[in-house]
């Protein structure tokens, strides 16, 4: 689990053969061969590491369901550690399950992503999302789209800063939007019975 604060704007040193090699320094401190680190919103396991890098395998999955595969050696990274029982949590649960792969629209300050077909049922005004595991409030919803205040420090210590139009970001919607139309939906579907 993960709570969408960034620790480390990393570095994609490669991507090849299923397996990406990330450089990075903060989230390595004590880093274990089988920690999760999110890049860019997308729980990885750590494979191998050393000094100023780290390594994840990537499923055919992963790489079909996620923007990880838009990523070339050189582009910046959004990182972060699984949250600890013992630390704060400052954003929201972010499981690091990409939920789909939105668009951006219009960049930074008021950030605006286009997202996939059923996910905008699951954002809603001054909710949380995720996007390229990214924290934020929700300022409003229109259609398919959705846009994000994003404040100067933001934009400065993650890529949102440099996402253009038309830019692939990952994107996980609210956990407990999810369970909750869960738990919900069979009791809708009765009553519309009901009605009939």
């Amino acid at each position: 689990m993960f709570t969408g604060i960034v620790e480390e704007l990393g570095t994609v040193l490669s991507l090849e053969s299923g397996r990406m090699t990330v450089g990075a320094s903060r989230v390595l401190d004590g880093v274990a061969l089988g920690d999760s680190i999110a890049v860019n919103g997308c729980c990885l396991t750590v494979v191998a590491h050393d000094e100023g890098s780290w390594e994840a395998d990537l499923s055919e999955e992963t790489l079909r369901r996620t923007a990880l595969s838009a990523l070339a050696p050189g582009s910046p990274a959004n990182l972060e550690r699984a949250v600890r029982a013992d630390q704060r949590m400052g954003g929201h649960i972010v499981q690091g399950h990409v939920d789909g792969v939105g668009t951006v629209v219009a960049g930074v300050p008021d950030l605006r992503v286009r997202v996939p077909a059923g996910l905008e049922r699951y954002l809603v005004e001054k909710g949380s999302v995720t996007v390229d595991g990214v924290s934020l409030t929700v300022v409003d919803v229109i259609e398919d789209t959705f846009s994000v205040a994003v404040i100067p420090h933001t934009a400065e210590v993650t890529n949102l800063g440099g996402l253009a139009q038309g830019a692939p970001v990952n994107i996980e919607v609210d956990i407990v939007a999810k369970y909750v139309e869960r738990m919900a939906l069979p009791h809708i579907e009765h009553l519309r019975e009901d009605r009939s």
